[in-house]
């Protein structure tokens, strides 16, 4: 995981917004899907670039795709900024 795809990731809003749904727990696709008034082709690019960042991990069950939030990956990307920033 490299910190820059991290940020690329989280640079989007729509991206962020699928974070934040997934704080409450994991979701399928298409539950995940409800929320937004975008295409299947475009928010499946959302998904790999959090899948690419390891912001979220993918489980197939059945015919879906659940996807979990990997907090362990955002806390370590957030706490990597912080420790760029200077003492004062």
């Amino acid at each position: 995981m490299g910190i820059n795809a991290v940020f690329e990731a989280l640079s989007h809003p729509v991206r962020r917004e699928i974070l934040q749904l997934l704080r409450g727990g994991p979701m399928s696709a298409g539950a995940l899907a409800e929320h937004f008034t975008l295409s299947k082709p475009t928010l499946s690019v959302h998904f790999a670039k959090l899948k690419e960042a390891e912001l979220v991990a993918v489980e197939r069950q059945g015919t879906s795709l659940i996807y979990h939030l990997n907090m362990s990956i955002l806390e370590e990307a957030l706490s990597g900024l912080l420790s760029l920033k200077e003492p004062k």
